[in-house]
């Protein structure tokens, strides 16, 4: 028996009930970083008894901010001191907890030929704060690292079905 189907058929997906769950939990972060890209001027926080569920009124009054993170130098990620690995190990363990607890949305290296540097995507209500969280990353802090802090909007962000950015 021949059983070609014709491309242009339609075709129907049946979908499981729990999988619409993690659909959800997409849907609702993609709203938060919409509220939070669109600025407070244009967003206002409402009162605690009227955030929605699931949501403080202190986290829709957060902004955005960029951070890059400027090496002592072009070739740092190839010439390392073993104070500096250890340093960098302290960097990550500090960063990670930082997006374990939805400061930090991403982060990560950018591996520019002319020299590598990190950039993170932090979320505080002012610059003063973003700043003093990106200065207590222990390879700032140790004077082997510099930052730069500037507010930023998301407009794109993928996220996978599990709710983790991609």
């Amino acid at each position: 028996m021949n059983d070609r189907r014709d491309p242009n058929e339609a075709k129907y997906v049946t979908v499981d009930a729990g999988a619409i769950l993690p659909v959800m939990r997409i849907l609702a972060l993609t709203a938060i970083l919409l509220v939070l890209s669109i600025g407070p001027a244009q967003a206002q926080t409402a009162p605690p008894s009227q955030s929605p569920p699931g949501q403080s009124a202190h986290l829709l009054a957060k902004k955005t901010w960029f951070v890059r993170l400027i090496p002592p130098r072009p070739t740092f990620d190839k010439d390392m001191s073993p104070e500096e690995t250890k340093a960098m190990q302290a960097h990550f363990v500090y960063w990670k907890d930082q997006f374990d607890k939805g400061i930090c949305l991403f982060g990560g290296p950018v591996l520019d030929p002319r020299g590598v540097y990190g950039v993170l995507a932090i979320v505080a209500a002012t610059e003063v704060e973003a700043k003093a969280i990106a200065e207590a990353d222990p390879s700032v802090k140790a004077g082997i690292n510099k930052v730069e802090v500037a507010e930023m909007r998301i407009a794109f962000l993928h996220v996978q079905s599990d709710g983790a950015a991609q």
